[in-house]
């Protein structure tokens, strides 16, 4: 068994840490002085983290490669005025050789530059090119470690350039890891850059044209220079994005429409887009793109928001959703930017100002885009209502100008369908439940001829509580105190009758109310008391797990006044005959009482158990009371 040991490993003295030791005192001997020292560098470490870790998917590689024959050919066009050659980036795949070759007409690269910024970590030409004024050429490179990429997917790396600064003159790089390099001269080729990159084994099925093509669509699509892979003459990208078209104002709404829907569905993947809503920069942020409403029906709290976003024209995250609203669950978009700041992997976005600023701009543009689509494109809007219904409600409480633009529009769910809220008013009020768990409460209203909102659904209660108070209208929320109120008018029995009453109809958890409402013809009604409840729940030892201790707090200083409440209420109606024929009876001290007691208790329980949570025991023996009362009645 090997030995067991205890406590740190530096503690050991081992023979590597003593001569490692001795090496460190004899490369910095000791000093009583502070000195300033030039840290050091692992430069095979370094190198192994940016060309095999720095990228999520290998296949980065090959978008930074292309990105910089993007760059190059804009670096000719600034740098060579007079330059009018056509521009055009290549991708190539050879099966048999297992390369990738990525050829451009760009600038190429004289000696020195190869030396100076092709084989040296961390210095890119092109981002001195954008600080020394050309911020806004459309050049995309900025760290530098953009051909480091390449190692990821090749053993070996050649590149063969001919700079428009020595046409006559060409140079070949040759590298397996980047660290060691070889430069020799060249036959002159045409200006431009050649990579050729001799794939890894793993890697071979990048040969194939297909899959070139389905990697350069992805990251690519809205480069302006064209891009071809495989010797196809049609590019990926042959054609500008619908924002950056300068005859727009030309086209008909139905063409632009239609335009603006054939591009979202290159996009969206998962649901067909509905109707297509334009981001537009403004003097705060240089964001453009498009944003659509997804076909897909949605819930309250589903989530199919997806956003492409791309830095001057480049892919840099497909999934950046996080820059939508959290309501808008039902939208999908791709915007382009050249501010905002990318990762040095060029996969993600710092979370700056910029990035804060674009979040706010993309709300807006949805929120005047749906307006705009409500106005124009009334079939479309139908469509956008029915879809996605329920998320709406909740989105529209997030704004003021989404709820006045859809609050006569939304439809809620009641006991007779989902209907608009104007549909719900009865007797100047509009009527909820809170929840469904008595059967009661939903009898009552159907005996009222009145429709209730059903409370328990997404963002109901808080959808027409702000419907009510926009409109002057009452909200009656059955089982709060407030609402309780609203619908029975209390009065009062002598306490000998009460107390009757209390025994032969009551429950052990239910608190005997002597009312009068309507229906007349409903002779009594069990309302939970939904403030007896949220006390329930928060004294539960799980809300503590659930809820933060402040909310908590706060809500338990609501409820502790609820001390002693049953969970229930039970209203017995005075408006009622057969109430009011049964306490002519207890009056008269007449046996019959007792009896057409039972039938009436039968009667609640039953009706209570078409609710949730009514044990059956309890239906059973109210189903027997029934008969036994039918029968006593029949003098059997």
């Amino acid at each position: 068994m090997a030995e067991s040991r205890t406590g740190p490993l530096a503690c050991e003295r081992t023979p590597f840490i003593e001569r490692l030791d001795r090496d460190m005192q004899s490369s910095f001997p000791q000093s009583n002085t502070p000195q300033i020292r030039r840290a050091g560098v692992d430069l095979n470490g370094v190198m192994s983290v940016l060309s095999k870790h720095l990228y999520s998917t290998p296949t980065v590689a090959l978008r930074e490669l292309v990105q910089n024959a993007h760059d190059s050919i804009l670096r000719r066009r600034l740098e060579q005025p007079d330059w009018q050659g056509p521009s055009r980036i290549e991708v190539i795949g050879d099966s048999a050789s297992n390369t990738v070759r990525i050829v451009d007409t760009g600038a190429g690269l004289t000696e020195h530059e190869i030396h100076a910024y092709l084989a040296t970590v961390g210095v890119g030409y092109t981002r001195g090119l954008r600080q020394s004024g050309h911020e806004d050429s459309g050049l995309i490179g900025m760290f530098g470690l953009g051909f480091l990429s390449a190692f990821v997917l090749a053993r070996r790396v050649s590149v063969r350039t001919t700079s428009y600064q020595q046409p006559e003159l060409g140079f070949c790089y040759v590298s397996s890891n980047a660290e060691q390099y070889s430069v020799t001269p060249m036959p002159a080729r045409p200006v431009g850059t050649e990579i050729t990159l001799e794939l890894q084994d793993e890697y071979s099925a990048l040969t194939q044209a297909a899959r070139l093509r389905e990697i350069l669509e992805r990251y690519c699509v809205l480069l302006r220079e064209p891009i071809h892979v495989g010797g196809d003459a049609q590019p990926i990208n042959p054609e500008p994005p619908p924002w950056r078209l300068i005859a727009d104002a030309a086209l008909h709404p139905l063409q632009r429409q239609r335009r603006d829907l054939e591009f979202a569905a290159r996009f969206e993947h998962d649901f067909e887009p509905i109707c297509c809503l334009p981001v537009r920069p403004d003097e705060r942020v240089d964001v453009q793109g498009l944003l659509w409403i997804q076909d897909g029906g949605t819930y309250g709290t589903s989530d199919n928001r997806n956003l492409s976003v791309f830095l001057r024209g480049m892919l840099l995250d497909d999934d950046a959703r996080d820059l939508l609203p959290s309501w808008a669950g039902f939208v999908g978009g791709v915007i382009e930017s050249n501010r905002l700041t990318p990762t040095a992997s060029r996969e993600d976005l710092q979370r700056d100002d910029h990035y804060a600023a674009i979040q706010h701009a993309l709300a807006e543009a949805l929120i005047a885009g749906l307006g705009e689509v409500a106005r124009q494109q009334p079939e479309a809007w139908r469509r956008v209502l029915l879809r996605h219904n329920e998320a709406l409600l909740g989105a529209a409480l997030c704004d003021e100008r989404l709820f006045a633009l859809m609050m006569d529009s939304l439809r809620v769910p009641t006991s007779q369908g989902d209907l608009p809220a104007s549909e719900l008013l009865s007797r100047g009020a509009v009527h909820v439940l809170l929840d469904n768990d008595s059967g009661f409460e939903e009898m009552l209203f159907r005996a009222m001829g009145v429709p209730v909102a059903h409370g328990n659904r997404y963002a109901v209660v808080p959808f027409l509580r702000r419907w009510a108070q926009a409109k002057g209208m009452r909200l009656v929320e059955l089982g709060t105190e407030q609402g309780n109120r609203q619908l029975f008018r209390l009065d009062r029995l002598p306490e000998r009758e009460t107390g009757w009453l209390a025994e032969h109809l009551g429950g052990a958890e239910e608190q005997l109310v002597i009312a009068r409402f309507s229906p007349e013809e409903l002779p009594l009604v069990v309302v939970p008391d939904r403030d007896a409840e949220l006390k329930r729940r928060l004294e539960d030892d799980e809300a503590d797990k659930r809820i933060s201790t402040a909310a908590l707090r706060l809500a338990r200083q609501f409820t502790r006044r609820l001390d002693n409440r049953q969970p229930s209420r039970l209203y017995v109606n005075l408006d009622n005959p057969a109430v009011q024929a049964l306490l002519a009876a207890v009056g008269e001290e007449r046996g019959e009482a007792a009896h057409a007691a039972l039938l009436l208790r039968s009667f609640k329980v039953i009706i209570a158990g078409q609710g949730r949570g009514q044990p059956a025991t309890s239906l059973n023996q109210a189903l027997a009371g029934l008969a036994d009362s039918v029968k006593r009645l029949l003098g059997q």
